[in-house]
């Protein structure tokens, strides 16, 4: 448990903040002369530097719009070293951000109290066999209390409009009503002695997990020690469909709720489909549940998918997120919604219906009138806001660069998390003339590394498509050099290359030895519009892979410096199943990487944990006998080798073996057709691993092995 010592009350927090201010300000004054006269040398970034920046989490603004919680991990290459705590800055001066809680576990899912002077959490202490929720007392002080002692744990606590109780999920098993059912079942499936699991619907696996039988139920408890938990769908006629469940995530399912403005019911999201995930497109309407008790009402009958619920600060309003789960389309834009509260309209307004771009969050400033939310565009991420009443989409004050990747309001303030290649993470304001930052945990480290921003440019396609691009330079840099090329391939397929410092594939760390890196955002990308990110349907691999290759052609052309005889490709997921795709269609690589990528689009079908998007990307079902289940499959391209077209390039392949959603046998497959036609090649097998590496040494043992892969071939 947290000492008693370092929980400090809003009060104590602004004097300490106060203090520890001007003494940094007396200490700057102090020292910057001397420091003006020294010029301390920048270095190639490391791999510690990458993995032991600080992770700043996404800001919890309160509702007063004074304060920001917000959580900092002090990552380390051992996890048994590793620390993430809650940390409270004051938005209403410079004070430095403070440190309020010291705990190895972490904390998560943080929400303000209506009057900004409590705060809840989840997190897993001493004698927790999972995640409880705990309440904090931010402006008295003093430790915080545990508020559930549920079996299968807690998520996603909200407060009710009068403060008095919480919202939360949990999870039971088939058959149970009470906290003590639970209990029991739990106890019997660990005593059991038959290891098998049994399975009717859905998949029965989702990244690293083989999915249980419990089932996602809505929480309601006064927010006070001891209370006891109701489960408030319990007895409806709703969790008794058999497709009822809601978004899958590593705790396990979700439902998006919300209190309604009066506190006497709730609004939430659910499937009734998920046993259809295989045939059909899961859907989550809206429904209505009141808290006292009672059947769920269901609110939307559309086939469009909610979520991220927000009412407005006059509870006039319902906002929510869209997409239309178009019937035999592979991709849907994320839209703005709205409804007019209470719901006598089951068809919402489409705010960004003219908008032909994907709303990644939003938030409800105080004052109601405009809505600020950010979408992807071209490797970046900036701030726009758009009348709640509907109209022309307007551009608010964002920096030119980077990507904004959190968003929260709360009063007057409007704060997120912006950063950028070159700039770690850091907590911004948004709501003045320009950003402001307001925490400064990585600048220090950052402006100590030779690194330079990546420069974009575009290109277009013979059939009229443009194509964006982003090239990274290496430490050092010299444009009277040539430099061997290293175009990386983003997984998705519908995501974006963004300006955003990243752990897995980090730009400057892959550029470190002397490569240029070349990022291109291929048909299928998320930033350009609903058809391109639809393009790539039908067209899996070909397509994205002669796209990649025509960004290698155009950045040869436009820039000098970079050697066209030595490339390399590589990637991972998505952008995997692409680097084996190039590795077995040209030979103009000297050397491929390939994480986590499939190898047969009919394998990867049937042994991933999803399957029914994979059919509308093809068109029709693997027994259609359409073409492109074979003609673009990697394996099938193996006759390739004996033409000399494909199938020749030394490839590194690499793989968690807890991976499924793209599971190990496609790279057992790949390294057995290398093998196979006697192609150099290295397998690397993670068996702690998932779909990512995530583990500190394990990190650090890849990219010393994609490192030493790419000299032995373009050195």
């Amino acid at each position: 448990m947290t000492s008693p010592r370092l929980r400090r009350s809003l009060g104590s927090l602004l004097i300490a903040a106060a203090c520890a201010s001007l003494a940094q300000a007396a200490d700057t004054k102090a020292t910057t002369p001397v420091a003006a006269m020294q010029t301390q040398a920048k270095h190639a970034i490391t791999h510690e530097d990458v993995w032991l920046m600080k992770r700043v989490g996404a800001p919890v603004a309160s509702p007063d719009g004074k304060w920001a919680v917000f959580s900092v991990v002090d990552s380390a290459y051992s996890s048994q070293e590793q620390w993430s705590d809650l940390w409270i800055k004051s938005l209403l001066d410079d004070s430095p951000a403070r440190r309020l809680s010291y705990s190895k576990g972490g904390e998560s899912a943080v929400a303000w109290s209506p009057d900004s002077r409590q705060l809840v959490f989840v997190a897993k202490r001493d004698g927790d066999d999972a995640g409880q929720i705990y309440r904090l007392d931010v402006a008295a002080g003093g430790e915080a209390q545990r508020l559930t002692s549920l079996t299968l744990g807690a998520r996603m606590p909200k407060w009710s409009p009068d403060g008095k109780q919480l919202l939360f999920i949990s999870d039971i098993y088939p058959g149970n009503k009470t906290e003590a059912d639970v209990k029991q079942s739990a106890k019997e499936r660990k005593e059991r002695k038959v290891s098998a699991r049994s399975y009717e619907t859905t998949a029965p696996r989702y990244f690293d997990k083989w999915l249980t039988d419990k089932q996602v139920r809505l929480f309601v408890v006064d927010a006070q020690a001891d209370a006891k938990p109701r489960d408030i769908l319990s007895g409806t006629q709703l969790v008794t469909l058999p497709g009822f469940g809601g978004g899958q995530g590593d705790e396990g399912q979700s439902l998006d709720a919300v209190w309604t403005p009066d506190g006497k019911a709730v609004v939430f999201n659910a499937a009734t489909n998920r046993d259809a995930a295989q045939r059909e497109a899961v859907v989550s309407q809206l429904y209505l549940l009141p808290v006292a008790g009672g059947e769920a009402q269901r609110l939307t009958q559309d086939k469009h998918s909610y979520g991220s619920l927000k009412f407005a600060a006059d509870g006039k309003t319902l906002f929510a997120l869209s997409d239309a789960e178009t019937p035999g389309k592979v991709y849907d834009v994320k839209r703005l919604a709205s409804f007019a509260w209470p719901m006598s309209n089951p068809v919402p307004t489409i705010l960004t219906a003219k908008l032909d771009r994907s709303i990644s969050r939003f938030v409800l400033p105080e004052g109601g009138k405009r809505v600020l939310f950010s979408y992807e565009h071209a490797g970046l991420e900036k701030l726009y806001s758009i009348d709640a009443r509907g109209g022309d989409v307007r551009e608010e004050p964002s920096l030119p660069t980077g990507t904004i990747n959190s968003l929260s309001s709360g009063g007057k303030a409007l704060v997120g998390v912006w950063e950028s290649s070159i700039n770690p993470p850091e907590i911004y304001a948004f709501n003045g003339k320009q950003p402001k930052r307001l925490t400064s945990f990585n600048t220090d480290k950052a402006d100590k590394i030779d690194w330079q921003a990546p420069e974009h440019f575009w290109f277009t396609t013979a059939d009229g498509r443009k194509i964006h691009n982003m090239l990274v330079k290496p430490a050092n840099f010299d444009p009277s050099k040539k430099y061997p090329l290293f175009t990386v391939i983003h997984g998705g397929a519908a995501s974006m290359w963004r300006d955003q410092f990243v752990l897995r594939w980090n730009y400057h760390l892959l550029a470190k030895p002397g490569y240029v890196v070349l990022l291109t955002d291929y048909k299928g990308s998320t930033g350009y519009g609903e058809e391109f990110s639809r393009s790539i349907q039908f067209d899996p691999l070909k397509g994205p892979g002669d796209e990649v290759n025509q960004g290698v052609d155009e950045a040869i052309k436009k820039y000098p410096f970079i050697d066209g005889t030595k490339l390399a490709a590589g990637g991972a997921s998505y952008g995997g199943h692409l680097a084996n795709w190039l590795q077995a269609t040209t030979t103009r690589y000297k050397a491929i990487v390939s994480h986590a990528g499939e190898m047969d689009l009919i394998m990867q079908w049937g042994t991933s944990d999803g399957g029914f998007g994979r059919e509308t990307n093809a068109g029709g079902p693997v027994w259609s006998n359409l073409p492109v289940w074979r003609d673009q499959s990697p394996i099938m391209q193996a006759g390739n080798h004996e033409k000399g077209t494909g199938f020749t390039t030394p490839i590194l392949i690499t793989v968690g073996e807890l991976d499924y959603r793209v599971p190990a046998n496609n790279a057992l497959m790949n390294f057995a057709v290398q093998q196979r036609l006697n192609v150099p090649a290295k397998l690397l097998v993670f068996p702690d691993e998932n779909h990512w590496i995530l583990k500190g040494e394990n990190s650090r043992f890849f990219y010393s092995e994609v490192e030493g892969w790419l000299a032995k071939y373009l050195k």
